[in-house]
């Protein structure tokens, strides 16, 4: 039996994981897809302390792991579909496995959160796109919309800059959730455009995107804008569907928790961008990951 079982190998899991590892926890990590979370859908991290004028995010995800991997701890790439309470801790099951654990840390993460407006799933992977460092290539001198007012929406909307040939931002509001340098950046940059107080309703296109529906929210006014591409930074939505009705969480899935990263179940706790919080960025992940770890390895102290 594992003393402690990480899920997700994001900033916070992998964090926790440090931690645990100098606790001298038997710990394991189980992470479904590639180590980093979110933050390796940008290229680069500039507001992350010690590393001035930015760090590539497979860089620093690379460092996390090499000092994990120095304290022994291994990451096996499996899914978790389920958690069980049992006599002795728990129970994580995975396809092919069901592993014993005291404890747990849930620092699944979140993924992007969808539009849903007419024309958003048919044209996904030929327009579409959630990630500006993953595509932005492909729209090299194309005219392209994006949709967002956060941090992540402005940071995309500068990478984009750099291949597109007009990069058009649609935000719902005059005023802007970002940072005021990343604005600062954005509205000297010749090659941005901010299109406000709109929303895009639709999508269009035969076999690929070809325009955009925007409602002007002041006006009512609808208008077509003509594009190549559509790059969505709606917010983020957590992956806890596997947990419901296991833990307390609110109205968007987000898990509950306090200061100590506890959640509603004794011996397990959440950190990361799937817990309920304020402010969504590495540096708080990582802050939550190494109290979670703390907060396991004192219940197991006291266990």
């Amino acid at each position: 039996m594992h003393d402690l079982i990480i899920i997700g190998a994001g900033p916070a899991g992998l964090t926790a994981a440090l931690y645990a590892g100098r606790f001298r926890l038997n710990t394991l990590i189980l992470e479904k897809m590639a180590c980093g979370g979110q933050i390796i859908l940008s290229a680069t991290i500039e507001n992350y302390p010690g590393f001035p004028g930015g760090i590539f995010s497979a860089e620093l995800i690379e460092k996390f792991k090499r000092q994990i991997e120095e304290l022994g701890i291994k990451i096996e790439n499996k899914e978790v579909l389920e958690i069980k309470q049992t006599a002795g801790g728990f129970q994580v099951k995975t396809h092919d496995r069901l592993l014993e654990t005291k404890a747990v840390i849930i620092a699944i993460g979140a993924r992007p959160r969808t539009l849903g407006v007419k024309g958003e799933n048919k044209f996904v992977g030929r327009g579409v796109s959630y990630c500006g460092t993953c595509d932005a290539p492909l729209f090299k001198e194309k005219d392209i919309v994006v949709i967002g007012g956060g941090d992540r929406a402005i940071e995309e909307t500068i990478f984009l800059s750099g291949y597109a040939k007009k990069v058009n931002l649609v935000h719902r509001r005059a005023a802007f959730r970002a940072s005021n340098i990343l604005l600062e950046r954005a509205k000297n940059n010749p090659k941005i455009n901010f299109i406000l107080d709109s929303v895009v309703e639709e999508i269009l296109g035969q076999d690929k995107v070809e325009a955009v529906k925007i409602k002007d929210l002041k006006r009512g006014s609808l208008s077509e804008f003509p594009c190549q591409g559509v790059f969505i930074f709606a917010g983020i939505k957590p992956n806890t569907d596997f947990l419901k009705n296991f833990l307390d969480m609110d109205e968007e899935g987000f898990i509950i928790t306090d200061e100590q990263m506890k959640t509603s179940k004794e011996a397990i706790f959440a950190c990361g961008d799937c817990r309920k919080k304020s402010l969504y960025q590495v540096i708080t992940a990582c802050s939550e990951g190494a109290v979670a770890a703390d907060s396991a390895n004192k219940y197991l102290l006291n266990r």
